[in-house]
């Protein structure tokens, strides 16, 4: 038997072992849907530095900055679908395998896929809200906003971000017409966690609840180099319960980590769900 099969053994054990398992999934879960994840194999951020919450909030520079590249990038990550591993999840989950379901990704493919229930720590790209009166709206409408107001940006193209931004940089961005809230004329902010901003304090509450109530925690596609994420692995490490991790490259917790399979989620989650049978 090679190693992979004895890998993959393990893992079917882990997971038959333990009742109450709860996934935390990252980056790495959605680049088989065509979304680029942030990190190279050693956990190095790629590309240029990402927008800053309060850099965000603060100047409107940033947001003309922002919602400009937002409006390329998001034409490519509103028509990504689900992969064979979020599907897999979706199914294991439907099964019983697994109990709660935590992800750092803003794109909602595991909620498209089927999962129940899940809890999005770093929020979603498809919701859009208001910092002044809390009105919101769905990122698709103001898609339609952005295109309307700046159609000399609606057919460029380019790579696009994991938290729907795009690697390009408009040459006319005094241009750029940012989008405003129709009921106040307020700010607007994509309904997501940016860098240098913490996840609210009940999604916290929540996700703390569900890795108490597991008995083991199973990582797949991150490399837990941010905080929000690899708390849950020292938290679990401290208490006592297995953490097995499915990822292309180091993570943050490979110390704490007791099973790790370098593989991609979206073939190995699937050979996992026929495995289990």
């Amino acid at each position: 038997m090679n190693a992979d099969a004895i890998a993959l053994d393990a893992l079917i054990d882990f997971v038959e072992d333990h009742r109450r398992i709860l996934v935390l999934t990252g980056a790495g879960m959605s680049t088989a849907s065509g979304i680029p994840d942030y990190r190279d194999r050693d956990g190095v951020r790629r590309g240029r530095q990402p927008i800053q919450g309060p850099d965000f909030r603060k100047h409107e520079a940033v947001r003309r900055r922002y919602w400009a590249r937002s409006m390329v990038g998001y034409a490519t990550l509103s028509q990504a679908k689900p992969n064979a591993g979020h599907i897999a999840l979706a199914e294991l989950q439907a099964r019983g395998n697994v109990q709660a379901l935590m992800t750092q990704n803003v794109d909602g493919l595991h909620t498209a896929a089927g999962s129940a229930g899940v809890l999005e720590l770093h929020g979603n790209i498809h919701k859009v809200i208001c910092l002044d009166c809390h009105a919101d709206y769905s990122r698709d409408f103001i898609q339609r906003l952005l295109v309307e107001t700046n159609p000399a940006l609606a057919g460029a193209v380019a790579t696009p971000a994991p938290d729907g931004d795009a690697h390009v940089e408009p040459d006319e961005l005094a241009e750029f017409h940012t989008p405003h809230c129709l009921h106040c004329g307020g700010t607007l902010k994509p309904d997501v966690v940016f860098f240098g901003d913490g996840v609210a304090p009940d999604l916290t509450q929540q996700a703390m609840a569900h890795m108490e109530a597991a008995d083991a925690l199973l990582v797949v596609g991150s490399s837990l180099m941010v905080y929000s994420g690899f708390r849950f692995c020292r938290m679990a490490a401290a208490s006592g319960k297995p953490i097995a991790a499915v990822n292309l490259g180091k993570t943050r917790a490979d110390d704490l980590i007791s099973l790790k399979l370098e593989a991609s989620a979206e073939r190995l989650l699937p050979v996992l769900l026929t495995q289990l049978g």
